[in-house]
């Protein structure tokens, strides 16, 4: 049972015969509570139907609806954790993410040092703490698939690696509440925040594999949000009328040596009957290009 120590072994054997499931799925369930702050679980697990949620309080949702027995038993298993973790817990809860995969499959990880931290039934791990010491204690961390991430709300940074070096990210003005992983055609991640539902790539990288990144120019995230429209592209206008006599001084400066005066004045009066310069602006060109002749 990796993670777990004496006293957590002993405590996944005595719930696995108090409610007749396997050890197996009390540490699965475990692991679950504890990564909820002992007051919440997102489990998928063949003993219990699958996937499906509980909270503290009443609220046990299995794949299986109609099926009060199971509920039943998520519930007391989930309750007796809960009661075991903060009887045992020695320094206090950081914040979870809640995090959600699209096709509803291994929404958990239960990699080696993600969890159980400050907690007596697991055992501590060096490895627990692999994001950038600098940035401090994290306000949340959380995990899905082989992903592992750590909020920083106070620093504004946030870490996540898949198992190698960490990339950090700088978060902006969001305040991140939950991940999701796309497991379509890509492996895209999004966050939620304030703004909604946002793709991490939206992010400005902080560091890459410890390395520091110069972060380029971002836009602000609330213009980043999916769920507000991008305002219209400007089509760039040429005011050719931008300063008296403009148009006309920008053609004699760009006027290359030897240009032909008269293609010149055609082409001032083209300008001038399509509106974009006045009767009086040709005159006062057309007298200055003749004078040269």
């Amino acid at each position: 049972m990796a993670n777990l120590s004496a006293s957590g072994i002993q405590l996944v054997q005595n719930l696995s015969q108090r409610h007749g499931v396997s050890t197996d799925a009390v540490t699965h369930m475990l692991i679950a509570v504890q990564n909820g702050n002992g007051s919440m679980a997102q489990f998928s697990h063949p003993e219990f139907g699958g996937s499906g949620q509980w909270m503290s309080g009443g609220m046990t949702m299995v794949s299986d609806l109609f099926n009060n027995q199971l509920k039943c038993l998520v519930n007391n298993l989930c309750s007796d954790i809960s009661n075991a973790l903060a009887n045992h817990q020695t320094t206090p809860f950081s914040g979870s993410f809640q995090s959600q995969s699209q096709n509803g499959m291994h929404s958990q990880s239960q990699a080696a040092g993600q969890i159980g931290s400050g907690n007596s039934l697991f055992v501590p791990d060096s490895s627990s703490n692999w994001w950038p010491q600098e940035l401090g204690t994290p306000s949340a961390i959380g995990s899905q698939n082989t992903v592992r991430y750590a909020y920083f709300a106070n620093n504004h940074r946030l870490a996540v690696t898949t198992g190698g070096q960490p990339w950090v990210y700088d978060t902006l003005d969001h305040q991140i509440g939950g991940f999701g992983q796309q497991q379509g055609g890509g492996q895209s991640i999004t966050f939620t925040s304030q703004y909604g539902t946002v793709n991490l790539s939206t992010l400005p990288v902080v560091s890459r594999d410890g390395a520091k990144v110069q972060a380029a120019p971002v836009m602000p995230a609330a213009a980043q949000t999916p769920d507000q429209p991008l305002p219209p592209a400007v089509q760039p206008r040429f005011d050719i009328l931008s300063t008296p006599s403009s148009a006309a001084s920008d053609l004699s400066l760009n006027q290359k040596n030897g240009e032909d005066v008269i293609a010149t004045l055609e082409r001032l009066g083209g300008l001038m009957e399509k509106g974009y310069i006045t009767k009086e602006e040709f005159a006062a060109k057309k007298s200055e290009l003749l004078n040269r002749i």
